[in-house]
């Protein structure tokens, strides 16, 4: 360690990876690949970080998120990095998004969950998640880039905002049907708001969506979906996750999976550059699920009554 930096001032690997949402693999490779992050070591020679890099590398990853490439990021002078990050800012958020920002700033986690609560009764599930949750989670994720917000009061906006979401779909009374779809993430991937988001949209639209979490081993997911007589795979990709090995993973699934399984991509970054694969289908934005379920159904129309 340097002299200027204390030990409380250094993050260890694994509470970057935790802040970040990078994994613990990518900072390696960047490490590597670009020469930053530039970690120090502690006293048992492991990684730990300036909380300067913290802030860049979270600066970093809020850009990914719109599409930004770490290569080109790394590129950048900062003067140029700064003005990015202004752009990418866009103008002052609506209303609504100023009042969940203004509790977010109190840490009132009642208070945010009530301006979730109330916006979610008048627009229903499906116009809540499209037409407000979307948005003003990229409204947060902007406000955290430009210092506006912390870690945890991000942490404690996704925190209510996933049990206002779980509450709402616990009490959809639609009659489920076909398809049934496992929803899931890839090993390593933690990150399970946009799974929410799909199985918000597609459990009132009468699909039967079970969720197993995040983070599930190959097998286990190929393994669930054969026990389980699953038609469809949801997963879900953030910017950050390593574009070749969900690539590598999803090959390995489709040979897995018995044939006219079907498994969706949720993923812009991999949508941008579809790796066609027997089975897969690539959504870019959470409108493309209801698309994915009404194609579905179109090609597997259900039995009709039996001749007499």
């Amino acid at each position: 360690m340097t002299r200027s930096d204390k030990p409380e001032d250094l993050l260890g690997i694994s509470a970057v990876e935790r802040d970040t949402g990078l994994l613990k693999e990518t900072l390696r490779v960047w490490e590597r690949r670009y020469g930053f992050p530039m970690p120090q070591r502690d006293a048992l020679g492991e990684r730990v970080y300036p909380r300067a890099q913290v802030e860049r590398l979270l600066q970093f990853r809020r850009l990914m998120d719109q599409g930004w490439r770490p290569g080109k990021l790394m590129a950048l002078s900062e003067a140029a990095l700064q003005a990015l990050l202004a752009s990418s800012a866009g103008a002052a958020p609506p209303p609504e998004v100023t009042a969940i920002l203004d509790t977010l700033a109190a840490r009132d986690a009642v208070a945010v969950r009530r301006c979730l609560g109330n916006r979610l009764a008048r627009d229903g599930l499906a116009r809540f998640v499209l037409e407000y949750a979307i948005p003003v989670c990229v409204e947060i994720g902007q406000a955290w880039a430009r210092g506006d917000l912390d870690v945890g009061q991000e942490h404690l906006f996704t925190e209510q905002l996933q049990n206002c979401l779980r509450e709402a779909i616990s009490q959809t009374d639609i009659e489920a049907s076909r398809p049934r779809i496992l929803l899931t993430t890839f090993p390593d991937e933690q990150h399970t708001l946009g799974l929410l988001f799909a199985e918000a949209l597609l459990a009132p639209a009468g699909a039967r969506c079970s969720s197993i979490g995040a983070s599930t081993p190959l097998a286990d997911i190929s393994r669930t979906m054969l026990d389980g007589d699953f038609d469809v795979l949801a997963l879900s990709f953030s910017a950050a996750f390593p574009a070749r090995q969900a690539l590598s993973g999803l090959q390995e699934l489709a040979a897995r999976l018995r044939e006219g399984s079907e498994i969706w991509v949720g993923s812009a970054v991999l949508a941008a550059k579809p790796k066609a694969l027997p089975g897969v289908r690539y959504l870019a934005r959470m409108e493309d699920t209801l698309s994915a379920l009404e194609t579905w159904r179109d090609a597997h129309p259900p039995a009709g009554p039996a001749a007499g």
